[in-house]
């Protein structure tokens, strides 16, 4: 059993941004996730399918909470405000999408 970091992404609180602008801000976010992915940062990442508070999920493999704080404020969509979020140290067999270290890039 080994130690990760679960992150609850929710609605923030500065979601007035007009379309063009949250739809850049959602590039560079989807951008950001898969740079922190191939860094093997984050193991699992999803939004959640209905329109709640809740956004979605990052499991991330990193040391600490500072780190993960660290991670999320490269993230545009916490940057501007439209998620916030909640970490939990969170535990789980490293196997599968949990295996330590960086994923190898597919061709």
């Amino acid at each position: 059993i080994r130690q990760y970091w679960f992150v609850m992404l929710t609605k923030g609180n500065n979601r007035i941004q007009d379309s063009i602008t949250a739809a850049k801000i959602h590039e560079g976010h989807l951008a950001n996730i898969n740079r922190l992915y191939y860094e093997g940062k984050l193991k699992v990442v999803g939004p959640f399918g209905d329109n709640g508070n809740w956004s979605g999920i990052f499991i991330f493999d990193c040391a600490t909470k500072e780190e993960v704080e660290n991670l999320l404020k490269t993230d545009p969509a916490i940057a501007a405000g439209r998620l916030a979020y909640d970490i939990r140290p969170w535990w789980t067999a490293a196997t599968g999408s949990f295996v330590p270290g960086k994923p190898k890039k597919e061709n």
